[in-house]
């Protein structure tokens, strides 16, 4: 066994010492080390020079827009910029009193714009309330669909122990909600024979396995495959489906109340969402991440660790236990007090 080591290592010894040998490795070593330096270039190029697309090509003023989940977050913010931009709006989300003062809010601000709106709780999955939708967007001109709706879990909390109802009701609003408010609103964007766009709002948690958040993160890794597929069937009928790519915001579905370096609040995550559509596609197509701090991040990740490596799943699980305990205290806490 010795002997057939020693031949081994003095093959290898004689390899690597031949000068051309040297030269191979060096030039694949720059190749390599070139190519990640173009890919953070060409990246900060899109993110910070190019931009998206323009709105416009989605629709001159007065073009509707669909906003789902719109009373509350990113919805509403959706629904101020895009309104900003010279859209109609019809605004989707559960509440009405408060879809009705968001309303006002908007005609007030903005002379001469039109809002309809439809209180609908997407967790009951109610056949009606999808044709209620159909009825009240039959004959507009929509150009733009943002399907913004979304629940995660009240907490971090492990698989085995999150409540049936919670995990019920992320899978009804995540997943079944998107797909059948898109089926209802995307023959419109497609008959107008114009440029039209069906913006779904994504996560991290989608793009990285993340426990303690196991079925939300499931149900936004469902959103990345099925916006990439209807993408591809969509884009010869001139309609642009995009993924847009989050992580922390400043909202009440993340219980994050102070903005930092890697965490915007709302009306800095939607302008760049609205201003950088199509900027993506390097990990998934027809998928960007807006945010220009997210968007680094990711970049980071996607070219050291891996998205799906074992690391970063792990990482997540320690901080997501973490989130837990810290929530719980602060339960209890409360709890004495009332």
């Amino acid at each position: 066994m010795e002997k057939y080591l020693a031949i081994a290592t003095h093959c290898a010894s004689a390899f690597v010492a031949n000068p051309h040998v040297q030269c191979a490795f060096a030039g694949i070593g720059a190749l390599y080390v070139s190519s990640k330096v173009l890919s953070f270039v060409w990246h900060l190029l899109k993110l910070f020079i190019l931009g998206g697309t323009n709105l416009r090509r989605y629709g001159n003023k007065g073009t509707w827009a669909v906003v789902t989940g719109a009373s509350d977050g990113l919805g509403k913010e959706f629904a101020h910029q895009l309104c900003a931009k010279g859209f109609n709006l019809i605004l989707v989300s559960r509440t009405e009193s408060k879809l009705k003062k968001l309303a006002r809010e908007l005609e007030l601000r903005w002379v001469g714009h039109q809002n309809k709106i439809l209180a609908m709780d997407f967790s009951k999955d109610a056949d009606e309330d999808y044709q209620r939708l159909a009825e009240l967007i039959k004959g507009l001109d929509i150009g733009v669909l943002v399907n913004n709706v979304g629940q995660s879990h009240s907490i971090p909390v492990s698989f085995l122990d999150t409540p049936g109802d919670e995990l019920q009701n992320i899978v009804t609003i995540n997943c079944l909600a998107t797909l059948k408010v898109t089926q209802v609103v995307a023959p419109l964007i497609v008959a107008r024979k114009k440029r039209g766009l069906i913006l779904t709002v994504g996560s991290f948690a989608g793009w990285m396995p993340t426990p303690y958040l196991a079925t939300y993160s499931g149900s936004k890794a469902f959103l990345q495959h099925w916006s990439s597929s209807l993408a591809a069937e969509l884009k010869p009928k001139n309609v642009d489906v995009q993924l847009c790519l989050s992580y922390l915001v400043t909202t009440a579905m993340s219980k994050v109340r102070r903005t930092s370096l890697l965490i915007p609040n709302p009306q800095k995550w939607v302008r760049s969402a609205l201003g950088n559509v199509g900027i993506g596609g390097q990990y998934y197509a027809y998928t960007y991440t807006p945010y220009w701090s997210h968007s680094l991040l990711s970049w980071v990740v996607e070219n050291t660790i891996g998205a799906g490596s074992s690391w970063g799943i792990w990482y997540n699980l320690v901080m997501h236990q973490d989130i837990r305990k810290r929530a719980l205290r602060k339960a209890e806490r409360e709890a004495k007090k009332a």
